[in-house]
């Protein structure tokens, strides 16, 4: 099988892609659930323990409360509230944590710490993974059991005001709601009048049980401004004002002889230094979680420190609250100090609910449960209990009965910490088979691009897998039968559930002949290596040609690259590896210029090369190599040096050019704080608002111009003779891709796009082409410069710095794919203007060959770290920054490969065009 370079590469990018994809479901593991779904009708609760005696109390115990209201601050951050701003800003709810009657606790919320998964985790006590940061952006019906749902079951009349997550999430569940956006960042305002507008009147009313209220504003106004704005104070004032309100309307109901009501007040996530939210850190993980009733009672001088729980744990408290069940999937403990003031019988009671939960939810998802610590500790809690109540019966007042109590009430408390620890640790066991297959799969492909090398950056830009052959065909039948057996055994024994196993025969079957072809086809390149004797080297055709400085910079600074990412510390400050090899490149291009200017006449080697017939620039003057092999090294013939190429102002711009670069990305470099060590430091970014109707007509524009230029390149494909239409269509469609990136950018965020103009230019007119760097180097060097300018645009490796609003520019409501398609372009904007410069500026040369390389070497020089990067993780996976530092990064890596696939498919379909003009 005979394929062109970039058509070859294009294939084993997209082959990638899949195995990536496996290789995620794999490694991003499905959390704990029961096997009874929410549409089973609910079981009827545990009967009390009993040791031969006659209790049977198998029913729910009363609701604790008769009104639950729930106010859920967005992006509240423990200290906005515990801190010094919460005695500045918020003295009624301070008076009710320090004096009150209330409990306080701080609530960790496991990443990733955005909306949707964590009302997830709050309503199911469930642990929500990484997919739902993507399901994030259009929140689908939650199937789950939850406490909203087992409240609507038990004729709980509820109400709804605020973020349309909810809504969403919980549809036909409440008996009145009002939903706002929450995409909308810059109204911080509205969006909270919105919610409290209803305030008065629903309080007044007695016709619901429960009201939950979710504050948008604070959120919004950390993503603008930053968690130190003082915008914040207003904000945590008004909402103090709120607070109090609402309590005292509360209250005054109670008096009246009602039961007591429970007011909480919480956060979803909270908010990092930068004022995004998503990743791990102290500000992002750490919310205030207050629960406030009179039935709480309180002594004079009783100082309360908050607590740590769970954000996890609300979901069992509050079932308990309302007397309803426990959410079958949740993996949360009861918050025990809402029950302190109960008779002893209820609290162990509601304790013996919680655990005969947990342990039903072990026995689902652990085969090996009976040997758990927390079932044995369930197990004697159980038994303990019913010796209580055989005595409880018997005798009900000694000092014996209140020590057992104590005792069993302890031991309950134990089993109820070990279960819940058991259940959250089991949501990190991976599907190593996945795994496997994907990272198999994803190698194959790397070792099969590292072997064509040698074939692929000839001039022909051909690559020969001889996949006829019989000694082929026979392999690949044997390989085919060896990884089918390994498939049933491993599907037949597994203990676990395993997604590659639940594929459909036919698929499975279809991926392990891939991988059996891929095999065949590395063997038969090396069989064809061995044979030949061919060895890779820099310059196919020409073994003995040295290597420069800057090959040798490109290939270590590829290789310390892939190193770094081992390290925790690097992945997290990642940018800082691409700003040092951006600013050697610039160093090894000046020492380059300098050499060619003032040194060539002292007896130095240069590499004066000449153009083979047809090569030719389309600039007049400028000769350009496009391929390893197409230059031979002029002794002969009349040398052309940079001097005789750039004279006189021209030739001082060309080696000032590199220092300009430099400059530029020394301010790039302060406009964004990006990372982690570094994110607090102020920085030259603010924030403006972009209108609606403006921006559609951009998109008008947009549209106008990427047509256009897809029209010149569909004529340039029938009208051969006409280079200059291909061209002109292709810098159309750059011009297109800028002109939206400006419009999606944040305001602050335009020099980074001028910038990168600029060094585009100035590379372009006085490095590459007076040095007649060769397709390969002008690659790298295009991407080396696209994930520099991924990071100068703000973006890290961490979840918090995607810009979602980017998906919402130009449109007033929430619409899929363009929401998606744009966050996407708006994050990858770098790396895709500079692919994008890399094939105008290739086809602008008259060569068969120069795409095709191109896309060989970018299809590489992705795939070398990818591929070393899932290894990694594989060998890491136990890492206590697994899921905060390098999950996150892996969830960027893939989406970076779909990225280049599309490049490279890019890549291929100009260099067919130019096949089919040629």
């Amino acid at each position: 099988m005979r394929l062109g370079s970039g058509t070859f590469a294009a294939c084993c990018v997209v082959i990638e892609v899949l195995g990536i994809a496996v290789f995620l479901r794999g490694f991003f593991p499905v959390p704990v659930r029961s096997s009874a779904g929410a549409e089973h009708r609910t079981e009827p609760p545990a009967p009390e323990p009993s040791a031969g005696s006659s209790s049977n109390w198998t029913k729910l115990p009363p609701p604790l409360f008769s009104k639950v209201v729930i106010v859920l601050i967005d992006a509240l951050r423990d200290d906005f509230l515990f801190g010094s701003k919460g005695v500045k800003f918020m003295p009624y709810t301070t008076y009710l944590v320090e004096k009150g009657a209330s409990h306080s606790f701080v609530a960790e919320a496991k990443p990733p710490t955005v909306t949707m998964p964590r009302i997830k985790a709050l309503t199911t006590g469930s642990l929500p993974g990484f997919v739902d940061v993507v399901r994030n952006l259009n929140s689908p019906t939650l199937l789950e059991d939850n406490v909203i749902r087992q409240a609507k079951a038990a004729g709980k009349r509820m109400i709804f005001y605020g973020d349309e997550t909810w809504v969403k999430l919980f549809p036909k569940h409440f008996v009145e709601y009002d939903g706002t956006t929450s995409f909308f960042v810059s109204d911080y305002t509205e969006v909270d009048n919105n919610v409290t507008r209803h305030l008065d009147k629903v309080l007044k009313r007695e016709d619901w049980d429960m009201l939950i209220l979710h504050y948008l504003g604070l959120d919004h106004i950390g993503h603008i401004s930053g968690p130190s704005s003082p915008l914040i104070g207003h904000k945590l004032s008004e909402m103090d004002n709120i607070l109090m309100k609402i309590h005292t309307s509360l209250l005054s109901q109670e008096r009246e002889g009602l039961s007591p009501s429970l007011l909480v007040l919480c956060g979803d996530h909270g908010m990092s230094d930068t004022g995004s939210h998503g990743a791990s850190s102290t500000g992002e993980v750490n919310t205030p979680l207050i629960l406030i009733s009179s039935a709480f009672e309180r002594k004079p001088g009783d100082i309360r420190h908050p607590k740590r729980v769970q954000q996890t744990d609300l979901a069992a408290t509050l079932a308990i609250g309302l007397s309803v069940p426990i959410p079958k999937d949740s993996v949360g403990s009861l918050i025990v100090p809402v029950i302190e003031g109960r008779p002893m019988r209820d609290q162990m009671r509601f304790l013996h609910l919680n655990t005969v939960q947990l342990s039903k939810l072990l026995q689902e998802n652990v085969p090996s449960y009976e040997k758990d610590p927390g079932f044995e500790q369930f197990k004697v809690s159980e038994k303990l209990h019913g010796n209580w109540i055989k005595l409880y019966l018997e005798e009900s007042h000694s000092e014996v009965l209140f020590n057992l109590g104590t005792k069993v009430l302890r031991q309950y408390l134990d089993a109820l910490k070990t279960l819940s620890l058991a259940l959250s640790t089991q949501v990190a066991q991976y599907d190593v088979y996945s795994m496997m297959v994907g990272t198999a799969v994803v190698l194959e492909v790397l070792t099969l691009l590292l072997l064509s090398i040698p074939q692929a950056l000839r001039r022909q830009a051909k690559v020969d897998i001889p996949l006829s052959s019989p000694a082929f065909s026979l392999l690949f039948y044997l390989m085919f039968l060896v990884l089918s057996a390994i498939h049933i055994i491993v599907c037949t024994s597994a203990e676990s559930s395993c997604y590659f196993c639940g594929l459909l025969w036919p698929v499975a079957g279809g991926v392990m002949v891939l991988m059996s072809a891929l095999l065949c086809a590395i063997v038969s390149v090396l069989t064809k290596m061995f044979i030949s004797k061919s060895l890779p080297s820099k310059n196919p055709a020409h073994p003995n040609s040295r290597w420069s400085e800057l090959d040798l910079l490109i290939v270590f600074g590829t290789v310390g690259h892939v190193l770094s990412l081992g390290a925790s510390s690097f992945v997290e400050e990642e940018h800082q590896t691409w700003y040092f090899l951006v600013n050697t490149l610039c160093l090894a291009l000046s020492q380059e210029l300098y050499r060619n200017c003032f040194l060539e006449d002292d007896g130095e080697p240069q590499h004066h090369f000449h153009m083979e017939p047809g090569i030719v620039d389309a600039t007049p003057g400028l000769p350009y190599r496009t391929g390893c092999d197409v230059w031979e090294q002029d002794t002969v013939r009349e040398r052309l040096s940079l001097s005789d190429m750039l004279r006189g102002r021209e030739k001082w711009m060309a080696l000032a050019s590199p220092w300009l670069i430099l400059a530029c990305c020394r301010l790039l470099r302060s406009l964004n704080q990006t990372g982690v060590q570094w994110a607090h430091r102020p920085d030259f970014g603010h924030w403006l608002t972009r209108g609606i109707i403006e921006a559609r007509f951009v998109y008008v524009f947009v549209l106008g111009i990427l047509f256009t230029g897809t029209k010149d390149l569909l004529k340039s494909q029938v009208i051969a003779t006409d280079f200059k239409i291909k061209t002109v269509g292709l810098w159309e469609i750059h011009s297109g891709l800028v002109l939206l990136a400006a419009l999606l950018f944040r305001p602050h965020n335009l020099p980074v796009l001028a910038f990168s103009l600029l060094i585009q230019t100035v590379l372009t007119k006085f490095i590459w082409k007076p040095l007649r760097h060769d397709a390969a180097e002008i690659t790298v060097m295009h991407y080396w410069f696209g994930q520099a300018f991924f990071y100068f645009q703000g973006n890290s490796n961490n979840i918090a710095t995607v810009d979602i609003s980017a998906g919402f520019v130009g449109l007033d409501t929430y619409v899929e794919i363009p929401a998606m398609f744009l966050t996407a372009f708006g994050t990858y904007a770098g790396p895709v203007l500079w692919a994008s410069h890399l094939v105008h500026f290739l086809s602008s040369v008259s060569s068969d060959s120069a795409l095709s390389h191109a896309c060989f070497c970018y299809a590489l020089i992705c795939s070398i770290p990818v591929s070393t990067y899932i290894i990694l993780v594989t060998s890491l996976r136990y890492h206590l920054f697994i899921w905060s530092v390098f999950s996150p990064k892996l969830l960027y890596e893939g989406m970076h490969l779909l990225i280049t696939a599309a490049i490279c498919v890019f890549f291929t379909a100009m260099d067919q065009a130019s096949l089919t003009n040629s």
